[in-house]
């Protein structure tokens, strides 16, 4: 009895090493499991479900026969992979979530979030998180031709990456001051995102009451996956490439 979470695997075609990993995991650790949540970040970028990249479909159908062996799969989206729609989730079997939101966690209430909603100091990224989350603009860019969305990610892709490196840490990390107010308005005492990259369980306190608040890695060098069972949380490392 488990359920798995991942997040954060910015899967490329440049990085084959990642993909392989993931398709060794839902092939091997996936069928026993009650459930996987995959909370966003999936894929590097994402601009469109009509992007015939066979990457893209050599994904869903392993998240597809993973589903038909009776596993749900829910997925939450990033801000890398925000425009991923219903298409591809039926696709894939999965179920898209929105973020942050409630699970029963072995009759635990547990509140689940990309993670990128916590980072406030970051200014910058929350006022173009808002702009990309109009529905006007969604429409209209998933309505340019394919080549050019791939312009703009491209563009955008680079700009965030150049960005990122005159940032300090302590922007691109969450506040304790977000986590504990959204703790409080799901009345959670248990939350499990991604998003920083920075693997860990933090135990806290909050109102009195014992917390606990879970960060995902990312696969850049080493699978990372949490196990959850009752009463227990274990956060493991997995090689990229099977053994």
């Amino acid at each position: 009895m488990s359920t798995l979470f991942i997040s954060d695997l910015h899967l490329c075609a440049q990085r084959p090493d990642m993909t392989a990993a993931l398709l060794h995991f839902l092939a091997h650790d996936g069928p026993a499991a009650d459930a996987l949540y995959v909370l966003g970040d999936l894929f590097e970028f994402w601009i469109g479900d009509d992007d015939p990249n066979p990457l893209h479909q050599q994904i869903a159908d392993a998240f597809a026969a993973l589903s038909q062996q009776q596993v749900p799969i829910y997925f939450i989206h990033g801000n890398r992979d925000f425009l991923l729609g219903q298409p591809f989730a039926e696709r894939a079997g999965m179920t898209l979530l929105p973020d942050p939101c409630v699970i029963d966690l072995y009759g635990e209430r547990v509140l689940l979030s990309h993670g990128d909603l916590l980072c406030t100091l970051d200014k910058g990224y929350q006022r173009l998180r808002r702009i990309t989350q109009q529905r006007w603009l969604r429409w209209l860019f998933l309505r340019l031709p394919l080549a050019q969305r791939q312009g703009i990610a491209r563009k955008m892709r680079g700009q965030s990456q150049m960005e990122n490196r005159h940032k300090s840490q302590r922007i691109m990390d969450v506040t304790p001051e977000a986590v504990e107010q959204m703790l409080r308005q799901s009345g959670c005492r248990v939350m499990i995102h991604g998003h920083t990259h920075r693997p860990a369980i933090h135990d806290m306190v909050l109102d009195g009451h014992a917390a606990r608040r879970i960060v995902l890695g990312d696969w850049f060098e080493q699978g990372s996956v949490l196990i959850c069972r009752p009463g227990e949380q274990q956060l493991t490392a997995q090689p990229l490439m099977p053994r």
